[in-house]
């Protein structure tokens, strides 16, 4: 199960001040996240993809200088297979960014995908008529119907006007719940809220929400 991160700034800021933070939570997670981890990161407007088979907390996360907008992603590979950085997310395409924490079990839809979170993403994408956020509903709605059990389904997509985040578990709470702090010039999503940190509110169970950006 994976530690999922969403930033958007008015401002710029230093990309390392945060990635730091989240970090830590990887790190300290109570399931081991260091399978590889990811990002996409948007400079003056232009979207960049850096992945690195190395845990978040051993790489140098002081090579990505100032940005408005952060998706990372620290990975806990499902029976710890398929640990190479294809894997790792964000997956994306030339107009979206997904990031996935959860676990489906007895799924039956075929759909393409290295792993089970690719194939999810290839499968909302179906639904995309016009609104990513229509389909994301629609497609989770389906995979939840084809599916023995959903523990738990936690997705960030994004594209370069909104971030949606879909949140739906079966169990464990205190892991697997979203959490987003709120500022006037600055938005923040995580699977857990920055230590020593107030202003975090929890990110209801069965819900999607949408952010735009600055």
């Amino acid at each position: 199960m994976c530690r999922l991160f969403y930033l958007n700034s008015k401002e710029k800021i230093n990309a390392r001040e945060y990635l730091e933070k989240f970090a830590l939570i990887s790190k300290n997670s109570k399931e081991f996240q260091g399978h590889g981890w990811g990002m996409a990161y948007w400079i003056d407007g232009e979207r960049k993809i850096y992945k690195n088979i190395k845990p978040i907390w051993e790489d140098d996360l002081s090579q990505f200088g100032f940005t408005n907008r952060i998706i990372a992603h620290a990975r806990s590979a499902f029976r710890d297979e398929g640990i190479v950085v294809g894997n790792n997310m964000p997956f994306y395409d030339d107009k979206y960014v997904f990031i996935f924490n959860g676990e489906l079990r007895g799924v039956r839809i075929k759909e393409g995908g290295r792993i089970g979170a690719e194939k999810i993403f290839n499968y909302i994408k179906r639904f995309d008529k016009g609104s990513i956020k229509d389909a994301i509903l629609k497609g989770a709605s389906i995979i939840e119907k084809k599916s023995a059990y959903i523990r738990a389904m936690n997705i960030i997509l994004a594209d370069n006007d909104f971030a949606y985040v879909y949140s739906k578990f079966g169990e464990d709470p205190d892991y697997f719940t979203m959490h987003k702090k709120i500022e006037d010039d600055l938005v923040l999503v995580c699977s857990d809220p920055f230590p020593g940190e107030s202003g975090w509110q929890k990110i209801e169970n069965e819900s999607i929400t949408e952010f735009k950006c600055f």
